[in-house]
């Protein structure tokens, strides 16, 4: 016979939903150009191809062969410049150029202007990360609540282990935010 455990299970799904909000922000902060050329760079650039947008990675290998220098090769070189376009197109400012079939992406230094607006766009992004916590802290404290046969000392400790665990995380978001923004300052 197994017994069902309400504030177990809301821990877990907090923790599942917490996780995945640190995770979903870590990701959008690869996106975020530093002065290291990264492949995740070019994660949201969306091209024409076969009737459809698609993403750049579904159409193409992108590699960082040097720290200031992308290079992207389309498996169908019909794509070229399609691809080429879509990346002058991003709101990225880059401008790819063609050497037989292969697009060299060279990354400009970065202005003092610009470091401090990517700084801004990794805060609220972040700031996103956060309320998806907190959300999930809401959640889970719903969970808590509504939790059937349940002392009411048990609902504390439950509330208090999700309240650790909502701080836990947000220290940990703020750690990575921390980390991304010297990356981004880094001359």
């Amino acid at each position: 016979m197994t017994t069902k455990d309400p504030l177990g299970d809301a821990l877990k799904v907090a923790r599942a939903h917490m996780e995945k909000a640190i995770e979903s922000s870590r990701h959008e902060f690869s996106t975020i150009r530093s002065n290291k050329a990264t492949t995740s760079l070019l994660d949201l650039v969306r091209v024409h191809a076969y009737g459809n947008l698609m993403p750049l990675n579904q159409v193409a290998s992108v590699a960082a062969p040097e720290a200031r220098l992308l290079t992207v090769t389309p498996w169908d070189k019909s794509l070229v410049g399609a691809i080429e376009k879509g990346i002058r197109e991003s709101d990225l400012g880059l401008n790819p150029v063609t050497q037989g079939g292969i697009i060299r992406v060279p990354l400009p230094a970065l202005t003092e202007e610009r470091r401090r607006d990517l700084v801004k766009i990794v805060h609220k992004l972040a700031e996103e990360g956060r309320v998806a916590i907190r959300q999930a802290r809401h959640e889970a404290k719903e969970l808590v609540k509504k939790a059937e046969h349940v002392s009411e000392d048990d609902q504390r400790h439950a509330e208090q282990q999700v309240q650790k665990l909502t701080d836990e995380r947000i220290k940990h978001l703020d750690e990575l935010v921390a980390a991304k923004e010297k990356e981004i300052m880094e001359v």
